[in-house]
């Protein structure tokens, strides 16, 4: 597997992971007038996410740039 493809496959697992636990705090933070805070810190977790996984495209396609591999080129 090329290391692109496992840290998007991390990065799909991490927001899944959030998803998840989202699902499973909502019945509280709905008693507790918290679901604002609940969707918000998930929204901005899984932007997050997608950010890291966006520069480091960018990276690869910029000459002399860090590649996927940590080492510049």
């Amino acid at each position: 597997m090329a290391p692109a493809a496992v840290k998007a496959t991390g990065y799909l697992i991490s927001t899944l992971s959030v998803l998840l636990l989202g699902v499973a705090a909502w019945p509280g933070a709905a008693r507790a007038g918290l679901l604002p805070a609940l969707i918000l810190g998930m929204a901005t977790s899984i932007i997050g996410m997608a950010l890291r996984l966006f520069s480091y495209e960018l990276e690869k396609r910029q000459p002399g740039g860090t590649h996927s591999t940590g080492r510049h080129s």
